[in-house]
């Protein structure tokens, strides 16, 4: 027997944990993807044209960055609007971990298309040893990319800050631990573009003062490392939620304390929560009733409890509750003297 019922329209969140206040699923999101996507998008046409003029190895990466950050972006969006499909038949829980499938294809491309193609362009440059030209068109390049990135890398910190605020958790551990993955991925991209500029640049300079190009093949294969770094992380992560993650220890106690909470709850016997999206969280538990109850106390009990499970944490989409008695008490009935 068991007793579920499709959620109500998010209300304010009041409880602690690393689940996005109760907003429109991946409307804060959309607008910061599509932010860094087109400035992404325009640096990178900037970026490859300066790096052919100059000849800048770091130049031609950051160009590869940039690209491979634009198409990042797009299947962040394809993720987005792929996990808002709402649930049917032949997905009864839904389409929220389909972004998460999309966000890990754009870690991959991330990857390959910026942290490989960088290292290799970069170990080229240092094997060939040419020294960049017409730096004047890298530094406007850079200065214009620095300026565009720090506005797209500032709209995702205001949007991830806010919601570090709105869990009342510390920024760094939010950033984590959260499973809105397309944030996230923007907010590191971001971070990695604005210290490949800053890479790219010392490149730039150290080929103009030394008149070798050994330092801008060392500044492209670092910026490549970092993007095989950021490719790493993102990738994890996707993957772990990809396949499986519950709610953290913190929001697990507190769900167990507000089914135990129902008076006709004696037991919670089995705990099962999964994040399924940035808004959407399924909650299973094996419940032992006190055995006095009747059916339609169980039944209320059941209703009950979904709702303060809701008022805990609006994210909470569904929820399943499968009467079960507590045979270890049984068992302990039985040897008492």
């Amino acid at each position: 027997m068991g007793a579920q019922r499709e959620a109500e329209p998010p209300r304010p969140y009041s409880g602690p944990g690393p689940v996005r206040r109760g907003t429109s699923p991946g409307g804060e999101s959309t607008f910061t993807v599509i932010v860094a996507a087109s400035a992404n998008f325009g640096i990178a046409l900037a970026k490859a044209a300066a790096g052919i003029l100059s000849g800048s190895s770091a130049m031609i990466s950051e160009a590869a960055h940039s690209l491979a950050d634009t198409v990042t972006e797009l299947l962040l969006l394809t993720a987005l609007k792929r996990s808002r499909k709402p649930a049917d038949e032949e997905h009864p829980l839904g389409y929220g971990p389909a972004r998460y499938v999309w966000a890990l294809l754009a870690s991959v491309a991330t990857f390959v298309g910026g942290g490989v193609f960088a290292v290799y362009d970069g170990t080229r440059a240092l094997v060939h040893s040419e020294s960049p030209t017409k730096a004047l068109v890298s530094y406007i390049v850079l200065g214009a990319a620095f300026l565009l990135e720090g506005w797209s890398f500032r709209t995702a910190l205001k949007q991830s800050s806010g919601e570090a605020r709105h869990s009342r958790m510390p920024f760094l551990h939010y950033l984590r631990h959260t499973p809105d993955t397309a944030v996230k991925a923007v907010f590191m991209e971001d971070g990695a573009a604005l210290v490949g500029l800053v890479l790219a640049a010392l490149g730039v300079l150290g080929g103009q003062l030394s008149g070798s190009g050994v330092w801008d093949g060392i500044a492209s294969v670092l910026i490549g490392l970092l993007l095989v770094f950021v490719a790493w992380v993102l990738g994890r992560s996707n993957a772990d939620l990809l396949i499986g993650r519950a709610l953290p220890q913190q929001m697990r106690d507190a769900v167990r304390e507000e089914l135990m909470a129902v008076d006709e709850v004696k037991g919670v016997l089995k705990l099962t929560t999964l994040m399924q999206g940035p808004n959407e969280v399924l909650v299973a538990a094996k419940v032992d009733f006190r055995n006095v109850s009747t059916a339609h106390q169980v039944e209320l009990a059941c209703e009950e409890a979904e709702e303060r499970l809701r008022t805990l944490l609006p994210a909470i989409k569904r929820v399943y509750l499968d009467p079960t008695p507590d045979r270890r008490a049984d068992v302990v009935g039985d040897e008492a003297p």
